[in-house]
């Protein structure tokens, strides 16, 4: 089975979260941050992965601990889930529209972290959740994971679309790169043997 458990309690948050990469779909998400629990709930949907989430933080600073803090430990369940990553595709990409809004991911899951990040957005709220909040998620992500992704909004005028596009996009690309390779059997999809 390909689940992850992670458990992190710091003074700013204490969260408990649970991944199945070869699940349904099914979220069940609390963070106390309405926006990021909608964007929560499009990685488990659009991934095809069951995903649980209780997060508690130090909102009435502002979301920023809490939704970076929910990235690491989303990162670490990750990599804890694909193992020593054998038989995986490796290698993803998305291009998800949303009405004016496009964006492209793309991920190697190599064990290399690094975020590529070209998304601007044109307001710094998304309701009460900073914008900026997004890039803060991603990198936790990415890092945790030890994902090499590249997030790219081509294009796109409004935030709460351009937000949600990198968050569909990133869920197919994910779903892509953690899928089984047929052909790879149980080998690492590496000539170093090793991701």
């Amino acid at each position: 089975m390909r689940t992850g458990r992670v458990t992190r309690k710091t003074r700013e948050t204490e969260i408990e979260l649970s991944i199945d990469l070869d699940g349904s779909g099914r979220a069940d998400i609390d963070t106390g941050i309405g926006f990021l629990d909608h964007m929560l709930d499009q990685i488990a949907r659009h991934g095809l992965m069951d995903l649980s989430v209780r997060a508690r933080g130090d909102l009435h600073i502002d979301a920023h601990h809490t939704t970076e803090d929910v990235g690491i430990v989303l990162g670490q369940a990750l990599r804890e889930a694909l193992g020593d990553k054998r038989g995986i595709v490796r290698y993803g990409h998305a291009y998800v529209p949303l009405d004016e809004a496009l964006t492209r991911v793309v991920i190697d899951v190599s064990g290399r972290p690094w975020l590529v990040w070209k998304v601007v957005f044109p307001t710094e709220k998304i309701g009460t959740f900073d914008t900026e909040l997004v890039h803060e998620f991603f990198y936790a992500l990415a890092i945790n994971a030890g994902l090499t992704l590249h997030v790219e909004t081509l294009y796109g005028r409004n935030s709460h679309h351009i937000a949600e596009t990198c968050f569909k996009a990133f869920a197919r690309a994910l779903r892509m790169a953690v899928s089984h390779d047929p052909r790879q059997g149980d080998a690492v999809p590496s000539t170093k043997g090793a991701l």
